[in-house]
């Protein structure tokens, strides 16, 4: 890739991510697997609707004899509170799971409260432990790595599990989808399910022990699916997802309200992505969510690109957010400063599966060349 600054010519992600490629029209390689996506794996029209019914009516023979008969995860943002509506629209009895990570803004825990109370959907709460919470984030800071908020995104997939497993349900409801979502940057977002990589970021890094927080190693992982049979469905890329129409739905039917920007329920998140990323590693992640509305029709790139000379968000609140991470972190602020200056890494700096599967693989490709060797020289 080429040092130059570079910008699609159709969505708007740039060189901020170092692995960006386009092609002889100036079309990135995430516009091109935007494509390959949405046509793989969101069913629209008659066949959305026919997919859609057969697994509802799965769903709902798995789930006969229980209190429930599928999971949701929810946090007050739009895509896990529309992923509610749409849920008890098509008449399942899910049992809604919120993990509090210590970040929740008032008007997310009044948004998650207000909506299961209007769609009559018991909810379970884990709390993760503090100390141990703040101790994995913080050492994702120090880690240097623009992925830091892996570690809720794992809690969350870890409680999910469990609870799937202690109610005898095979099916989770998730609120990811191709049309806001189709577009991440390894680089930005890498090891959500990669506990490998979140533990020698850890070992490394921390100062507490893990044993309580919520996690799921690859062999867990294979339990639960292989042996328990668990399975996600991602129920937005089954019906015509407009974040906009959702966005109104929600507000006209269920009283929630907008936060402004997307997963800005958590103020951690909020001034994660908002402040720190584009301060330390120069990664505006809204490009990401901006190109993939346009993507999906959603957007013009003009539209997108405006938005992108405002600010993440306000100044003032920026400033006071600031204050208070570093009040909760209990970090002063010469500390942060020194983790804000520190030399940029990526989880190609740590161990990780990724790493481990390359290694793998190179070694099996070496047995495999002189396996050819071997035989090359027996004919010969």
């Amino acid at each position: 890739m080429s040092d130059m600054y570079r910008v699609c010519s159709r969505c708007v992600m740039d060189t901020s991510d170092p692995d960006i490629f386009f092609d002889e029209q100036g079309v990135c390689n995430h516009c091109h697997l935007y494509g390959e996506l949405e046509a793989k794996y969101c069913h629209q029209g008659a066949v959305g609707k026919r997919l859609l019914a057969e697994t509802v009516d799965r769903i709902r023979a798995d789930g006969r004899g229980r209190s429930y008969d599928c999971l949701i995860g929810v946090s007050g943002g739009v895509d896990s509170t529309y992923v509610a509506y749409l849920v008890k629209q098509a008449g399942l009895r899910p049992l809604a799971v919120h993990v509090d990570n210590g970040w929740n803004s008032e008007l997310a825990v009044k948004n998650i409260e207000n909506v299961l109370t209007h769609l009559g959907i018991d909810l379970y709460t884990q709390v993760l432990d503090w100390d141990t919470f703040r101790d994995l984030q913080l050492a994702f800071l120090r880690a240097s790595v623009p992925d830091a908020e892996i570690p809720t995104d794992h809690a969350i997939g870890g409680v999910l599990y469990r609870m799937a497993a202690k109610h005898g349900l095979r099916h989770i409801i998730s609120g990811s989808n191709i049309v806001t979502e189709g577009m991440l940057p390894a680089r930005w977002v890498y090891g959500v399910a990669d506990w490998s990589y979140i533990r020698a970021i850890h070992a490394q890094f921390g100062t507490r022990p893990l044993r309580n927080f919520p996690h799921y190693s690859l062999t867990d992982l294979a339990w639960y699916t292989g042996v328990r049979r668990i399975r996600s469905f991602r129920i937005l890329d089954y019906v015509p997802y407009v974040k906009a129409d959702a966005m109104h739905t929600l507000q006209t039917e269920l009283g929630w309200k907008n936060y402004g920007g997307k997963h800005h329920e958590s103020i951690y998140t909020r001034f994660f992505q908002g402040y720190i990323l584009p301060r330390k590693f120069n990664i505006d992640k809204r490009r990401s969510h901006l190109s993939t509305l346009i993507c999906a029709g959603q957007l013009s790139r003009e539209e997108a690109s405006a938005e992108l000379t405002t600010s993440p968000y306000p100044e003032a609140l920026q400033a006071e957010d600031r204050e208070y991470v570093l009040k909760k972190f209990s970090l002063s602020s010469q500390e942060f400063d020194a983790i804000m200056t520190a030399p940029v890494k990526s989880y190609r700096d740590y161990p990780n599966h990724q790493v481990r599967r390359d290694q793998v693989k190179h070694l099996l490709d070496k047995v495999r060349l002189l396996g050819l060797v071997r035989r090359f020289v027996q004919s010969w």
